[in-house]
């Protein structure tokens, strides 16, 4: 499938805009080397520039702007708690972005680091798809990259982009974080739900928030039981919403920890300096 839109692609990229879906794999606890989360990322391009996020994320924020019903946040997927960032590229002048939230507050950080890359003497086909190798150290982690000159966009997931071709596959050399690219579409627009207002901070200041972040039940802002189905439904205050078995917390000794436990964010980040 992926093959089959190769030239449609090469011959109106700049005239289209594009969704480029990867599967993200994720260890939200180094210690733990089972603890892999699945989810999935939209990379949405006209070629000029891309957006990066998550795409249950994406769906929630749609219905909700549709519908202006936050009932409806429970009818969708969740989405992990590490994932409700936005990373938005402009290819020239090259500039990269990104957001997200913390609390109550929208934050940006502009990156001032891009991947150097290495393009290696290694091939191979990924389904259909002729790729090279590339690598790079990048925020603290070696990771390996397989690329396609046959879609000409330099860009790929998360801040990955500066290769001669798009990214289909890539991966942390300790295979921490992988994404594999496993759809393409057209689509209307380009993704639309940046924050109007946002504060603008550094890299090692975001990365202290996180470091020190712990979750607390004064960050829920509703919370409604389901008992039908046997779910709590939380709301938290910088937005983000999960669906919980309510066994998980009624079953637990304290509740505030076992909270913690779901909503806490990985320490296991993507970057590491």
């Amino acid at each position: 499938m992926l093959r089959l839109l190769l030239l449609l692609i090469t011959t109106s990229l700049y005239a289209q805009n594009y969704r480029f879906v990867y599967e993200y794999k994720f260890r939200p606890d180094v210690i733990i080397k089972d603890s892999l989360v699945t989810d999935y990322m939209n990379l949405d391009t006209d070629g000029k520039e891309s957006y990066f996020y998550n795409a249950a994320k994406f769906e929630k924020d749609s219905a909700y702007a549709a519908m202006k019903d936050s009932k409806v946040f429970s009818e969708y997927k969740n989405f992990d708690r590490n994932l409700t960032y936005t990373v938005h590229k402009i290819y020239s002048p090259k500039s990269i972005k990104f957001y997200d939230k913390f609390q109550t507050a929208n934050l940006v950080i502009r990156e001032e680091k891009f991947p150097v890359w290495k393009i290696q003497n290694e091939f191979k086909k990924i389904g259909e798809v002729n790729c090279q190798k590339a690598v790079a150290d990048y925020r603290g982690r070696k990771w390996e990259a397989w690329f396609s000159k046959d879609y000409p966009v330099s860009d790929g997931p998360y801040k990955f982009s500066g290769l001669p071709g798009l990214v289909v596959q890539i991966q942390d050399t300790e295979l921490d974080h992988q994404f594999n690219l496993i759809q393409i579409k057209k689509t209307k627009s380009n993704y639309s739900f940046l924050p109007k207002t946002n504060k603008e901070i550094s890299e090692k200041e975001f990365r202290k928030l996180w470091t020190d972040y712990r979750f607390a039940s004064d960050e829920i802002d509703k919370m409604n039981i389901n008992s039908k189905e046997g779910n709590v439904v939380l709301q938290l205050k910088d937005g983000y919403t999960s669906t919980i078995k309510k066994d998980r917390l009624t079953k637990a000794k304290d509740f505030d920890a076992a909270l913690s436990a779901i909503l806490s964010k990985s320490k296991n980040r993507i970057e590491r300096d």
